[in-house]
């Protein structure tokens, strides 16, 4: 038998990971790195802590460093922009950034936060002419507003204590994302001071806040829930811990509930399909995760 080179080793492993602050409780690791794993990709998942003053640096170190991609959480959706060197049509539009994805030479940034809960939300409501009730003005909200906007929803009303971002919210879904849906949409803001009191003909409630966010798990978002229906498809979406506190009392009410790792599972898997170009196994994604919270 003719002698054969052995194939070459490679030990090399491709990076992606997560910035941002704080990072130590986003279980994002685990479930992509269980996914890679489960494709046979020889790829990792770093939960970086970033402070804001030190973005541009991340980001730079990034591109040094030869990542494939990264995804952007709290604070950083917005201010990422500025680093990069495009953006996809979704987040040009709602102006935020939640993953990053080098494609030749250039980082574009793509925002899978929204996709992701439209995902969640498809097999148990239609949202095609139904009416919202979004808890924050941030990243996420931004992200999913605009999804829900273009996928047909007839009217969002934003709460939020920030008038100027709750405001500015509601001026680009009742300006550039209304002219989009051929002006089906109407959006309103209510500034949130006190306990709010959801209208009766509501159909989804969503939670985009960091209220009960590991480790301020006791945090309750201040809604009057006596106004919470049955009928009402109520959303958080954080997912540590997967049960929040909103969560908990909004299906005290009747209401069926999303947690926080159905969008967070969602979202990944358009991740890994930027990144990797291949369909992840959200079953094995999901299961990773509920090992770590035991649930």
């Amino acid at each position: 038998m003719p002698f054969q080179m052995p194939e070459a080793l490679n030990f090399k492993q491709e990076l992606t990971g997560a910035f941002g602050q704080p990072i130590a409780e986003n279980p994002t690791q685990a479930m992509m790195e269980a996914a890679y794993a489960h494709h046979g990709l020889e790829w990792r998942y770093l939960s970086i802590e970033v402070e804001p003053a030190d973005l541009k640096a991340a980001v730079a170190g990034a591109k040094a460093m030869g990542f494939v991609g990264f995804n952007c959480t709290i604070p950083h959706k917005v201010a990422v922009i500025e680093y990069l060197d495009g953006l996809g049509e979704s987040a040009e539009l709602m102006g935020a950034v939640n993953c990053v994805v080098r494609r030749g030479t250039e980082w574009i940034g793509e925002n899978t936060d929204g996709k992701g809960f439209l995902e969640s939300v498809a097999g148990r409501m239609d949202v095609n002419d139904k009416r919202v009730v979004l808890f924050g003005a941030g990243g996420a909200a931004r992200a999913i507003s605009v999804e829900l906007a273009l996928e047909g929803v007839s009217h969002i009303t934003i709460v939020n204590r920030s008038v100027s971002r709750g405001g500015s919210l509601t001026e680009l879904l009742q300006g550039r994302v209304r002219e989009t849906t051929g002006g089906r949409l109407t959006a309103e803001f209510v500034p949130w001071q006190c306990a709010y009191e959801v209208p009766q003909d509501t159909d989804l409630v969503i939670n985009a806040t960091s209220i009960g966010l590991f480790p301020d798990t006791e945090a309750v978002v201040e809604v009057e829930y006596e106004s919470l229906q049955s009928r009402m498809l109520v959303a958080d979406v954080i997912p540590n811990p997967p049960r929040t506190r909103f969560l908990e009392r909004a299906a005290d009410r009747g209401c069926e509930i999303i947690d926080g790792l159905e969008m967070l599972v969602a979202q990944g898997a358009i991740g890994i399909r930027h990144w990797a170009g291949i369909d992840a196994d959200t079953r094995v994604m999901r299961e990773s995760l509920e090992r770590v919270f035991s649930v």
